[in-house]
């Protein structure tokens, strides 16, 4: 089947493919939208999950051909499966998503009651005993639901366990799926999926940049995507980076930072997940997340409108009749101030209802990764330097160093009604 796609052009899918795109968890993400509230800021920003995934499996084939295009398979059998399976993992990636935004994994159910077998070869630890998150659903409907009898079916060749593997790093895989010559595979296709220069990443960034209408996340992703490679350590197959493109990854990582402060990070935005928030948190909140995955497939952003179109709250009723908190004062920093705080309790003193934000970015998430995260490392290769050796990507530039600290916007919202004499007492006291 061939998709046209306004990002990449025409994109093909195989029947088995396909098979996958028309289960019921799979068109649930027509129902999810990929930037939440953000449509409110960029009319434009009404794209879906499902389109976006369609895309990343799509750059997953594309950057599986650049790695590998002089790698010397056993078997076309073996070159096809482990590619098979990178599609896979891109296109099942944000399955589990929940509708609008990550607000909703507030009223997620414990791990315990969404009951994802395949967690149960980690053994019982205190790391289960937590509020499940979509990545949680996502593996549960890889594994445990419907899509994984069509994944069975279509698939024969490898088992869903092997998806989720390309998903999850911390599972354990049972067999040597991803031995090749004995080179380990995993590591390197689960960075193709999830890593500092991922294609989930390199879709979402073009994508909602087109949408928005803005011009912060487009990046050269053809020059990216051919100087992709491979790096050995170890037994280990890890991501690589031809040095002639590392400006290009500079620019990916700041285009990346830019969009969360000016798209992801939006007033707009901001304020009706703020306020989504507090109903969520309320104690009248009637909404919540179903742990049964045959449920949570009609969990959607049109179930959440709906039922907040159907209760008595304050905070669901501004935010289906578009009447949110306005921002009131803005700050951007990278160092905390007390003075969004001394703002915030002079106006309250006033008797004046105040919401305070505080939205963070950071250039890489590389500062702040696990230690599992940190060990999967990406490369950067000289092709034209036969004495030059690997090394880190973190150490070959500087842009790492130079926005490691982490950008902060706070945020004083009124409600509309209490603005003008908010920004009166702001005029008067001179705040």
């Amino acid at each position: 089947m061939e998709v046209r796609d306004p990002i990449h052009g025409s994109i093909e899918f195989s029947k088995p493919e396909v098979k996958l795109l028309d289960c019921v968890p799979y068109q649930r993400l027509r129902s999810i939208k990929q930037l939440g509230f953000s449509e409110f800021s960029f009319p434009g920003a009404t794209h879906n999950r499902f389109l976006h995934s369609l895309g990343v499996a799509h750059l997953a084939g594309l950057a599986f051909e650049s790695i590998f295009g002089e790698y010397k398979f056993p078997s076309d059998e073996k070159r096809r499966d482990l590619k098979q399976a990178t599609r896979l993992a891109a296109l099942l990636h944000d399955i589990g998503h929940g509708p609008l935004s990550h607000t909703t994994e507030e009223v997620m159910p414990q791990l315990s009651e969404l009951d994802v077998k395949i967690y149960g070869q980690r053994g019982q630890s205190a790391e289960f005993d937590r509020q499940a998150n979509h990545e949680d659903y996502t593996i549960k409907f890889i594994t445990d639901s419907e899509l994984t009898g069509v994944l069975e079916k279509q698939f024969p060749m490898l088992s869903p366990l092997h998806v989720a593997c390309l998903v999850d790093k911390t599972l354990d895989c049972p067999d040597d799926f991803f031995k090749v010559n004995g080179d380990n595979f995993r590591v390197v296709l689960s960075q193709i999926v999830s890593s500092e220069m991922d294609v989930d990443r390199m879709d979402y960034l073009e994508r909602d940049a087109y949408f928005c209408g803005t011009n912060y996340g487009k990046v050269e992703l053809s020059w990216l995507l051919s100087n992709l490679t491979y790096h050995h350590k170890g037994d280990d197959l890890h991501l690589a980076l031809n040095r002639r493109a590392l400006y290009t990854f500079d620019d990916f990582l700041l285009a990346r930072h830019h969009m969360h402060l000016m798209v992801y990070f939006h007033h707009k935005s901001i304020i009706y997940e703020e306020m989504l928030h507090r109903y969520i948190s309320s104690e009248d909140c009637e909404f919540d997340v179903p742990a049964a995955i045959d449920k949570y497939v009609h969990c959607t952003d049109y179930a959440l409108y709906q039922h907040l179109s159907s209760v008595q709250n304050p905070w669901a009723d501004r935010i289906t009749k578009r009447t949110p908190f306005r921002n009131l004062f803005e700050l951007h920093s990278t160092k905390e101030s007390e003075r969004p705080l001394e703002i915030r309790g002079v106006l309250e003193d006033e008797g004046i209802e105040v919401i305070h934000s505080n939205s963070q970015a950071r250039l890489s998430k590389y500062h702040s990764q696990s230690p599992v995260e940190k060990a999967v490392q990406i490369f950067v290769v000289d092709e034209y330097d036969r004495h030059s050796q690997p090394y880190p990507i973190e150490q070959s530039t500087e842009i790492f160093q130079k926005y490691e600290e982490i950008r902060q916007i706070d945020r004083l919202y009124v409600s509309p009604e209490d603005y003008p004499a908010a920004e009166k007492i702001m005029i008067d006291k001179k705040l």
